[in-house]
C-alpha cells in the first residue's frame, strides 16, 4: 500500500509525466481562492492508494504555489462509510487548512425530500466539523452540485443558515474534474498509462479553455475580472492534476487569497432568488442579460464512461 504523501506523488507523477505546460500568458493579475469539496473521501479510491496520501499530495503541492489557504467542505458520511478516511482530516488541518459544511450525505437541497430534510442533513454534519476545527470558524457551506433549490424552498434554506451563521461559498471557477475521477481509478487500476494520458490531455486543454473564459466572462458582467473562487475535489484525478492546474493559474496571472477575501468582492452580493445556484458569474450573466457570443468556449468533457473498462 503506498501510504506517505511521497509515495503518491510518485505514483501520480509517474502516470502523468509529459503533460504540456502552461498555454495561456498573464495579461493581468487575478485573486484566486481555493476551495475543495467531498473531504474525506471524493470518488472511487484507486488500489494502493489512501485517502490520507491523496489529501497529503493535495495538501503539498498547495503549499508549494503558496495558497495561503483552501477550505476542505466534508460530508461526514465519508467517515462512516470508509473509517480510515478520518487520516485525511486530520492532515489537512494539519496543514492549516479549514473545513465547512458540504452536508453530510452531499445531499442537494431540490432533491431533498423536504426543506426540514435538508436542513436536518446539514446539522448532522456539524459535530464532525465542530470537533476538528476547535475555536475555528467553519461555518461556509458549499451547496452540493451547486443546489440551492427555487421559490419557497431556497428562501427558507437560505434564512435558516443564515440564523445559524453561515455564509455560502459561492464558486466561478472549476474544470469538471469529478467527472474524471472514476475513470482514473479504473485506469490506474489496470496501469493504463496511454488512456491516462489522453484523458490529461483533454482535461488540460479544458483547463486553459475555462481560465481564458472565466477571465473574459468577468469582464463582460462586470467590467474587471473579480476574484475568483475555483471549485475542485478532493479525488485522486484532482490530486494528480493540481499541480499542472495550479502552474496554468499561476501564468496567467493568478495569486491566491483566502475564502473571506475574495468573497468580500461586491460581486459575491448576491441576493437574488437563484442566489447560490450554479456558478456566479454564469448566473449573473443570465439574470442581467449580458450577450455571451464571442467569448472563449469550453469544449465538452469527452465520453469517459468506456475508458479503461
Amino acid at each position: 500500500m503506498i501510504t506517505s504523501i511521497r509515495g503518491a506523488a510518485l505514483l501520480f507523477a509517474s502516470m502523468l509525466a509529459g503533460a504540456p505546460g502552461p498555454a495561456i500568458a498573464a495579461d493581468d493579475g487575478f485573486a484566486v481562492a481555493v476551495t475543495v469539496d467531498d473531504l474525506p473521501a471524493h470518488g472511487p479510491l484507486p488500489r494502493g492508494l489512501t485517502r490520507a496520501a491523496i489529501a497529503g499530495a493535495y495538501a503539498g503541492t498547495l503549499r508549494a504555489h503558496g495558497v495561503p489557504e483552501a477550505f476542505g467542505f466534508v460530508n461526514a458520511r465519508g467517515l462512516a462509510d470508509e473509517p480510515d478516511s478520518a487520516a485525511a482530516l486530520a492532515l489537512w488541518r494539519a496543514a492549516g487548512y479549514p473545513l465547512g459544511n458540504h452536508t453530510y450525505g452531499h445531499l442537494g437541497l431540490s432533491q431533498a425530500p423536504s426543506l426540514d430534510a435538508w436542513t436536518d442533513d446539514v446539522a448532522r454534519n456539524e459535530p464532525a466539523l465542530a470537533a476538528r476545527m476547535g475555536a475555528g470558524d467553519w461555518h461556509w457551506l458549499r451547496y452540493p452540485f451547486l443546489d440551492a433549490g427555487a421559490g419557497p424552498r431556497h428562501d427558507g434554506a437560505l434564512a435558516w443558515l443564515q440564523r445559524r451563521g453561515y455564509r455560502i461559498a459561492d464558486v466561478t471557477l472549476g474544470f469538471d474534474d469529478w467527472a474524471y475521477s472514476a475513470p482514473y481509478a479504473r485506469c490506474l487500476d489496470k496501469g493504463d498509462a496511454v488512456a491516462i494520458a489522453a484523458m490529461r490531455d483533454g482535461f488540460l486543454r479544458r483547463v486553459d479553455q475555462q481560465i481564458a473564459r472565466s477571465k473574459a466572462l468577468s469582464r463582460r458582467v462586470y467590467g474587471r475580472v473579480i476574484p475568483q473562487v475555483l471549485l475542485t475535489h478532493v479525488g485522486a484525478w484532482s490530486a494528480a492534476t493540481l499541480p499542472q492546474v495550479l502552474a496554468r493559474l499561476d501564468a496567467a496571472g493568478a495569486h491566491y487569497v483566502t475564502l473571506a477575501q475574495a468573497q468580500a468582492d461586491a460581486a459575491y452580493r448576491d441576493t437574488g432568488p437563484r442566489s447560490g445556484n450554479g456558478a456566479l458569474m454564469e448566473r449573473r450573466a443570465g439574470e442581467l442579460g449580458v450577450d455571451t457570443a464571442g467569448l472563449p468556449e469550453v469544449e465538452p468533457v469527452a465520453p469517459l464512461d468506456g475508458v479503461c473498462r
